[in-house]
């Protein structure tokens, strides 16, 4: 398996995955597909924010993690968003660790203060990947999200960097 940033052809197994969670989990909030073309662009509109894929060993995209605008105002900018999705089929190797970790690396390099997980309930593979990465919890939004007939809860996660302070 490679870990890497990802190129232009990639967006298409990116898209693959993220539909898939779409599709048929609560996991990420969206009802509608997403387009590769819409991830592609939103990758390139924001250079700062790091991305990495995991290619297995037949050059397929098995996992990508990505980094993201927390929120607009120019005082967050020192805090990221970030996310894992691991394709079907690949859980419990070991992929979401590989391709994340390299991520969070990425993103404490580009002088972030601290990234922000939100982990739909219940979710205990993605916790527990959290909490190994160093993330401690921040609290829990109570039916933050309906999909699939039900209210799901969300649990914030944060993962602090020690970064000098803008400027300085």
């Amino acid at each position: 398996m490679q870990v890497r940033a990802p190129r232009d052809d990639d967006f298409s197994a990116i898209a693959e995955i993220t539909n898939h969670y779409i599709a048929t989990t609560a996991i990420h909030f969206a009802y509608e597909p997403v387009l590769a073309s819409d991830l592609l662009a939103g990758w390139r509109e924001h250079p700062r924010f790091p991305w990495r894929v995991a290619e297995d060993d037949a050059g397929r995209v098995v996992a990508y993690a990505k980094a993201g605008v927390y929120r607009e105002r120019a005082a967050y900018a020192w805090t990221t968003e970030t996310a894992v999705y691991v394709a079907p089929g690949a859980h419990g190797r070991g992929i979401g660790r590989a391709v994340y970790a390299p991520l969070l690396a990425a993103v404490a390099e580009r002088g972030f203060r601290s990234a922000i997980a939100g982990i739909v309930l219940p979710n205990p593979a993605s916790i527990a990947l959290h909490v190994r990465l160093g993330f401690a919890s921040v609290g829990i939004v109570r039916d933050a999200g309906f999909k699939l007939g039900a209210w799901h809860d969300i649990e914030f996660f944060q993962l602090r960097f020690t970064a000098a302070a803008p400027g300085s």
